[in-house]
């Protein structure tokens, strides 16, 4: 069972900053960011495949967001810049298994097998 655990959650003000961070406990195929603000659905940011590191983005976030993993460290990232209120929630790091490379460019919670705990970000205005 891969184990994720996010990090870099914070407050911060709109238009500011922040890096989310996510360690996997082994190597996975294609990884991806997911956010859920209360009361909402949870829906996706961005994600990364594992070999071509081709990415995937929101609509949302596009221009603002970037996703990166560093295999080595068997680490995803997520920096987020010109953050808004609507940025805030629990962000959350999914992965798929460590065979499955691609991401096929579907942003959808229902292809990762594999979540962690998630972290809070809150945008103040």
């Amino acid at each position: 069972q891969v184990r994720l655990v996010e990090s870099g959650g914070g407050s911060v003000q709109a238009g500011g900053s922040l890096r989310l961070s996510c360690v996997a406990s082994e190597n996975t195929g294609c990884m991806g960011w997911f956010r859920q603000a209360p009361g909402k659905e949870r829906e996706g940011v961005a994600m990364i495949d594992s070999g071509s590191s081709a990415t995937e983005y929101a609509d949302s976030v596009k221009g603002r967001f970037s996703i990166s993993r560093d295999t080595t460290k068997n680490t995803l990232y997520l920096s987020m810049s010109s953050l808004k209120p609507e940025d805030g929630g629990t962000y959350y790091c999914a992965a798929r298994r460590w065979w499955e490379n691609a991401c096929n460019g579907v942003l959808t919670p229902t292809i990762f097998p594999y979540w962690g705990q998630g972290t809070q970000v809150t945008v103040s205005s």
